[in-house]
C-alpha cells in the first residue's frame, strides 16, 4: 500500500479515526531532506501494511494541520496510536532508522 496523502478535510478520518497506528509525514515539494527519505517511506508502507499506514501532509497546502501539530522543521514524523500523537521523529533519517522507530512506537 503507498502513503496515503491527506489534508485538513480528510485528516479526522484518515489518521485520527484510524483503528491501525498512523505514521504521518509533515513535507513539502522544496524540502531536499523530505525528498530524500519518501523513498523509504514507499518501501516501509508496502512492508507493514495491515501493521502501520503511511500518511503524507503537505505543510504549503495545509499549514493549519502544521500549526496544529506544531511542526517547526520538516520532515517531521508524527506516530499516531487512537488518535493520539504517540511518537515524533524530526529530520531525514536511513530506512532502517525509520523502520526500527516505527517498531519501537507500534510495539
Amino acid at each position: 500500500m503507498s502513503p496515503l496523502t491527506t489534508d485538513k478535510n480528510s485528516f479526522k478520518t484518515d489518521v485520527l479515526d484510524s483503528a491501525e497506528p498512523v505514521v504521518v509525514d509533515f513535507w513539502a515539494e522544496w524540502c531536499g531532506p523530505c525528498k530524500m527519505i519518501a523513498p523509504s517511506l514507499e518501501e516501509i508502507s508496502k512492508e507493514m501494511a495491515g501493521k502501520v499506514k503511511v500518511a503524507k501532509v503537505n505543510i504549503d497546502e495545509n499549514p493549519e494541520l502544521a500549526a496544529q501539530f506544531g511542526v517547526r522543521s520538516i520532515p517531521t514524523l508524527m506516530l499516531f496510536k487512537g488518535g493520539e500523537v504517540a511518537d515524533i521523529k524530526v529530520g531525514a533519517a536511513p530506512k532502517t532508522a525509520l523502520s526500527a522507530w516505527i517498531d519501537n512506537a507500534v510495539a
